[in-house]
C-alpha cells in the first residue's frame, strides 16, 4: 500500500505510505459512539445500537489499518530510515506524556500546599467571609 517517493527520477531512501481511509473511518466510529452515548443518556432507543455499530467500525477500522502496517513492514517497505524514526517518535511520545503528567501533578501539588493556606491568610480573609477555615475539602493525608 506503499510507494517509494521520488524526485527526479532520483529514489529517496524513505517510504512514503499512500493515502488512507482509515483515521477518516475512526473518527466516524468515535462520532456514532459519542452520538450513541448521547442517545442512551437521554433514554432513546438508537443509543446502544449506535454505540454497538460505533464499536464495530472501530474494531474493523483498527483490524484493518494495522494489517496494513504488518503487511507493509513484512513486505520490505520500511528500512532502517523508518525504523529509527519510529523509535524517535515512541521515545519523544513517552517523554511528552512524562511531561505532561509531571506537570499535571505539580499543577495538583501547588493548589494543595500553596493555593489553600494562601486563601487562608489574614489578608484573603478579610476579602472572603468570616470564620473561613482553609482546609483541604478532601479526607485526604494532609502535608
Amino acid at each position: 500500500m506503499t510507494q517509494n517517493a521520488s524526485t527526479h527520477g532520483r529514489q529517496q531512501h524513505y517510504s512514503v505510505p499512500q493515502p488512507a481511509p482509515w483515521p477518516i473511518l475512526g473518527s466516524a466510529a468515535l462520532l456514532l459512539m459519542a452520538i450513541g452515548g448521547v442517545f442512551v443518556m437521554n433514554g432513546t432507543r438508537a443509543g446502544w445500537a449506535s454505540i454497538g455499530a460505533g464499536f464495530l467500525l472501530l474494531i474493523y477500522m483498527m483490524a484493518r489499518w494495522f494489517g496494513d502496517v504488518i503487511r507493509e513492514s513484512e513486505g520490505g517497505k520500511y528500512g532502517g530510515w523508518e525504523d529509527l524514526s519510529f523509535r524517535w517518535g515512541m521515545s519523544w511520545f513517552i517523554f511528552s506524556e512524562v511531561m505532561f503528567f509531571g506537570a499535571f501533578f505539580a499543577a495538583l501539588f501547588w493548589a494543595r500546599v500553596y493555593s489553600v493556606p494562601d486563601l487562608g491568610s489574614i489578608e484573603s480573609n478579610a476579602l472572603m467571609w468570616p470564620g473561613f477555615a482553609p482546609r483541604w475539602p478532601s479526607a485526604g493525608p494532609a502535608f
